[in-house]
């Protein structure tokens, strides 16, 4: 009822002019305090929350790790004791200098070196399999894609060692320049673009024992197909692979012999006119039963029980998206956002398996919601699942952590962190929802109003955006997810506002794929809508909105300044994407399929055909060794621009990839307050 109240009282002050908003949850201001440094608001100093991090380290203790030492907790309770926080120099190295991957299985480690696979077992290497001109063996493959991150995959009982092998012969280079040499060099790297040659990938199987490799041998598709989520079974007899094709329009769960490679049958097929993304390896209960996952059979993305014989039934049925967490002692535990698409709870059901009939007898209890608090929770299992450490953080809470039971119950709390912002100059913080543009669904905000607020006066309004797949910029986390960089820009007095938008992630495939085959398009809809909702604040000046985002909320700021010119006066794009077909295969034919199968969406979508709309004021900055968004994007749009002769300012930062990290953050950082003050 408390909270009840204080939503009501949070919606009053603001009703005559936002009738669209909604709001959840606002922080007063508190004027009286520090002002942030461009340095605090880089590298968070002062203002981010200070969380003790507890994780497991052994199955009945758990660890804290400080700033100098490594507190020790008994899981029974006990006395705790303090041991020194080790040092880099006090770690054993074993693993020659770049080797890279590592993961280790019954005593033995695996890693890559050079684009070869290495076995080390007692302080000796030994050669698996070597790559070299244009053949990486052992290394993520995809371009890091359908959740692969790595290459390398132990069996269960440590007998055998799968891993990649990427044949990138054909795919084109891209050049970036090394300005840190007498004369400058180029340097190649291998970039698979938009409707051109990919990588090929296949997976090897190598035996400890008889000291040979096979070849998984899948035949679907085409040649460039994806081999994604690859799993063992529980007998190490059998490999699973979800092989996609390049299109990404159909996935075949496909089950493979280990002993030779050999293909044994398909358990489960996947079609989708958008797109088809695996993402989760299977998880298995027992030698014959596993998890599955999966948002194309009921619209969000839901898990299953599956076995061998292809027989699926879905897990606890909500309209929301679950990720598993664990499995143990008959129950299936899992995050949803079925309380909130911005808040993420642990919940568990158990399965009851039939003495007869199989999988399509096994009983599904119902499911039981294992944490309670507001927010967004991440838990972590001991080893024999018995309790979870639970972390979590909402609007109002910089972040807590308990240690709980597997049925949740509490055992005790471990920390909760102060507040940071206690003694800093802040602004007015509000956290709510606006419809999307289609009226279909609430899209969720953050609005930060400037430290010493007048709302007599009108302030600038700067926009932050990203707006693209696999993200959710607004959570019900401290302060709805607030970057210490916005509160520098609202202690120089801006409104400032950040949204999600139809496209982004944890809303179901629906709202997710709303993107399909024109990019921009549906995000851009949805942030106006927000936008024009926002200036009707009599406090807001219309005639002074800028935008600012990275890589795709690059993307996004260009598309909205020449979209939408009278509206937006400045933009500051950071590693912007131009036009999708400059972009790598993986991603971009996901969402945009190729200019050969959709030169409409790519026609519509292209800011090379923008340039002419450009009337506000633009700086563009990108790293000039970017490897993920490459340089081509950026400067053909500044060429075109020259063309045309239309004015932008551009600046690149020679030594930087897709990111500007460390030191040289502080400088981008001053310098996009510094555009906004300055034509904003």
């Amino acid at each position: 009822m408390k909270r009840i109240l204080f939503l009501l009282c949070a919606m009053l002050p603001l009703g005559a002019f936002a009738q669209d908003f909604s709001y959840l949850h606002v922080r007063e201001a508190s004027p009286e305090g520090k002002t942030l440094t461009v340095e605090d608001a880089t590298f968070g100093r002062g203002v981010r929350p200070v969380a003790k991090f507890f994780t497991w380290e052994d199955d009945a203790t758990l660890q804290c790790f400080e700033k100098d030492s490594v507190r020790h907790l008994p899981l029974s309770g006990g006395e705790e004791w303090m041991t020194l926080r080790p040092s880099p120099t006090d770690r054993k190295h074993v693993l020659p200098q770049g080797a890279s991957g590592a993961v280790t299985a019954a005593g033995r480690t695996a890693y890559t070196l050079d684009g070869s696979v290495y076995i080390e077992e007692g302080g000796v290497s030994s050669l698996v399999i070597q790559g070299g001109d244009g053949i990486v063996c052992g290394e993520t493959v995809s371009r890091n894609e359908f959740g692969i991150n790595g290459g390398l995959f132990w069996s269960p009982d440590g007998s055998r060692l799968a891993f990649y092998r990427k044949d990138e012969t054909r795919v084109t280079d891209f050049p970036l320049l090394d300005v840190k040499t007498r004369t400058g060099e180029l340097r190649t790297i291998k970039y698979p673009m938009n409707g051109m040659a990919s990588e090929r990938i296949t997976l090897g199987i190598y035996d400890l024992a008889a000291r040979t490799t096979v070849w998984v041998r899948p035949d679907d598709f085409d040649k460039e197909r994806y081999l994604t989520c690859v799993s063992w079974d529980p007998s190490s007899a059998h490999v699973f692979i979800q092989v996609l094709d390049r299109k990404q329009h159909h996935m075949h769960l496909n089950m493979y012999d280990a002993s030779d490679g050999s293909f044994v049958k398909t358990l489960l097929v996947e079609e989708n006119e958008a797109w088809v993304e695996p993402w989760e390896p299977l998880h298995f209960i027992d030698d014959a039963t596993f998890i599955y996952s999966t948002d194309n059979r009921d619209g969000y993305k839901s898990l299953y029980v599956c076995d061998l014989d292809g027989g699926i039934r879905r897990l606890a049925p909500c309209a929301a998206d679950v990720q598993f967490a664990a499995y143990a002692d008959g129950y299936v535990y899992y995050t949803s956002a079925e309380v909130s698409p911005v808040e993420n709870h642990l919940f568990r059901v158990r399965l009851r398996p039939a003495r007869r009939g199989g999988l399509a007898k096994m009983r599904i209890d119902a499911p039981q919601r294992l944490t309670f608090d507001e927010g967004w929770h991440a838990v972590r299992f001991n080893e024999s699942h018995t309790h979870f450490i639970d972390s979590w953080s909402a609007f109002d809470v910089p972040q807590a952590c308990a240690l709980r039971r597997c049925d949740g119950t509490l055992v005790r709390e471990l920390d909760r962190t102060a507040d940071p912002l206690e003694g800093v100059a802040t602004g007015e913080i509000r956290f709510g929802t606006v419809r999307s543009a289609d009226g279909a669904f609430n899209n969720y905000f953050r609005l930060y109003l400037p430290v010493g607020f007048d709302p007599a006066q009108k302030y600038p309004v700067i926009v932050y955006v990203y707006g693209g797949p696999h993200s959710q910029m607004v959570q019900d986390r401290w302060l709805a997810g607030i970057r210490p960089l916005e509160m520098y820009w609202a202690q120089h007095g801006f409104v400032v506002y950040v949204q999600d938008n139809r496209g982004t992630s944890n809303r179901g495939a629906a709202f997710e794929k709303a993107i399909n085959r024109q990019c921009g398009q549906a995000e851009m809809q949805d942030q106006m809508a927000g936008i024009r909702e926002l200036l009707k604040a009599p406090w807001t000046d219309a005639s002074r909105v800028g935008v600012h985002g990275w890589s795709y909320g690059g993307f996004m700021t260009i598309s909205l300044l020449t979209n939408y010119p009278e509206v937006f006066k400045v933009g500051v794009a950071g590693g912007p994407v131009i036009d999708w077909k400059w972009y790598e295969v993986m991603y971009g034919e996901r969402y945009m399929d190729t200019p050969a199968t959709n030169p409409e969406g790519f026609e519509k979508t292209s800011l090379m055909n923008k340039t002419s709309a450009l009337k506000g004021k633009l700086l563009i900055c990108q790293g000039a060794i970017d490897n993920t968004v490459v340089w081509e994007h950026s400067l053909s749009f500044t060429q075109k621009c020259v063309e045309e002769g239309v004015q932008l300012d551009y600046f690149p930062y020679p030594c930087s990839e897709h990111n500007v990290a460390g030191p040289w953050r502080v400088h981008l950082n001053q310098k996009i307050v510094s555009y906004f003050e300055d034509y904003l």
